[in-house]
């Protein structure tokens, strides 16, 4: 089951796209900070610190999506008469982001 196919998204422009990849590679660097910092036995708080830092950072990158996601596919289903369904779908979707 495709979603883009199913609800009709609205496709990101390049910019949004080339935005989001380069905050999710400016991520994946924080990562591999983190796995050098444990190689290199550095001290726990640090390290927890930095985990908290990539967690703030994925969590900004998805209300990021999330906002685009309701300004544009679910205002778009709601205008063509299939708001219930794209709204049942972003509320699984914000339980499954809250945990």
């Amino acid at each position: 089951m495709n979603h883009y196919e199913d609800h009709k998204m609205v496709p990101r422009t390049e910019q949004e796209i080339e935005r989001i990849i380069k905050r999710l590679k400016r991520i994946e660097g924080q990562v591999r900070g983190v796995q050098k910092m444990v190689e290199d036995n550095r001290y726990c708080i640090d390290i927890l610190v930095q985990i908290s830092a990539i967690r703030a950072a994925l969590n900004q990158v998805g209300l990021q999506l999330l906002e685009r996601h309701v300004s544009h596919c679910v205002a778009k289903a709601i205008r063509e008469g299939s708001g219930d369904q794209s709204i049942r779908e972003l509320m699984d979707v914000m339980k499954q982001f809250s945990k």
